[in-house]
């Protein structure tokens, strides 16, 4: 096969840079995580070295976590960071010349992400603005936007090795937290940008006495709502994808609602709404529970010899515990096996083991019990 003049003087450079006859650098490649460390090994043929060097291949200094082993043949980077990454150069000296080898180092680190402008953002309604995400990382990372409290990525653009978020013209219901995410086979970093939306002439800015609020079943939650704007926004209610609690009423920006259920979890929209346009803002509501205890069955009628199983069971707020005894005695009879899961056994029943047993359930927000009659009659079934 023929090569050009050209192409034979590239491969000369490419490979008197790499290795010369009678020395090598194992391994010639290597990839490590930060933190991780490596070693590099200068080997020479035949010739007696007189003298072994390290250095950069781009004339910069080892750094301080880059330490040459007795007689400099072993290069060792420990606790390597990304500043690591680069090829490193053995140069020896023998009676011969001067021969040289490279070995490339690469290191893998989780992202580091910067905001361009890093906020918080203060833009004008109407006026535009654009926010850009750099992350360093290898792999390279992947980075995208999200706005808090929603999982929806949100339509970016990039340019320039940045992804850009971008708002043409700035509404007020454009306010929120927004995420710039990278992530890459390393690690997830995330930084967060705030964006206020000053209103103009008269528009209305909406906001919330609490953004977030965990509540017990069947209290009262009050939830109030204020709006500045000229003339007075009109402040309406609405619930994300739901229609609102039936127990509900609003007085003067203020929801109220009685008497709450699991099912009014979720996030409620106060919307502010005058001649120069709307507002919206936010409040995520949790509804928790204490337990409601049974026990299956309540109530069994047994021989002795027989085996029991009471199972018991639990609706509430996770996590439950579950904690059985013998009413009017200190302790369960001998032989009695429990699970955490709620489930009383005793494989061989006496007489003496009638009784009522109880099952306390146990969360964070209060407790249940629930009764379990126990009768233990007849002769002993023969086996």
């Amino acid at each position: 096969m023929d090569f050009s003049p050209g192409l034979l003087i590239l491969c000369f450079l490419v490979c008197s840079v790499v290795s010369q006859p009678g020395i090598s650098v194992e391994p010639r490649a290597a990839t490590v995580r930060q933190g991780e460390s490596v070693s590099f090994r200068c080997q020479v043929g035949s010739d007696a070295a007189e003298s072994v060097e390290w250095k950069r291949t781009n004339n910069q200094a080892l750094q301080d976590n880059v330490k040459i082993g007795p007689g400099g043949s072993v290069l060792t980077i420990t606790n390597a960071r990304p500043g690591n990454q680069g090829q490193y150069r053995c140069t020896v000296q023998t009676a011969a010349g001067r021969k040289s080898a490279t070995a490339a180092l690469n290191v893998k680190f989780a992202p580091k992400v910067r905001l361009t402008p890093a906020g918080p953002l203060r833009v004008r309604m109407g006026d535009p603005v654009s926010v850009e995400c750099r992350a360093a990382g290898r792999p390279r990372p992947k980075m995208t936007w999200k706005r808090q409290g929603s999982t929806l990525q949100l339509v970016t653009k990039e340019a320039n090795d940045a992804n850009i978020i971008q708002w043409p013209v700035v509404h007020p219901e454009d306010a929120g937290v927004y995420i710039c995410q990278a992530e890459n086979s390393e690690g997830m970093t995330e930084i967060k940008v705030e964006l206020f939306v000053e209103g103009g002439p008269g528009a209305p800015v909406a906001s919330v006495s609490a953004t977030e609020m965990t509540v017990v079943e069947g209290h009262t939650v009050m939830m109030a709502c204020q709006a500045s704007g000229s003339p007075p926004p009109v402040i309406t209610w609405s619930k994300l994808r739901a229609p609102l609690p039936w127990k509900h009423t609003v007085d003067n920006g203020v929801l109220t609602l009685t008497g709450v259920g699991r099912q009014d979890s979720g996030q409620y929209i106060c919307n502010a709404t005058n001649e120069h346009g709307y507002s919206e803002a936010y409040t995520q509501m949790e509804v928790e529970s204490p337990p409601y205890a049974t026990s299956l069955p309540d109530q069994v009628k047994l021989r002795p010899g027989d085996s029991l199983v009471l199972q018991c069971l639990a609706h509430g707020s996770h996590p439950i515990q579950f904690e059985w005894s013998r009413v009017g005695r200190p302790s369960l009879p001998a032989g009695t096996e429990t699970t955490k899961a709620g489930k009383l056994m005793i494989a061989r029943l006496r007489t003496s083991d009638s009784g009522t047993y109880k099952c306390v359930a146990t969360n964070h927000i209060g407790t249940s019990e629930a009764l379990a009659k126990v009768v233990v009659r007849g002769e002993a079934v023969a086996v």
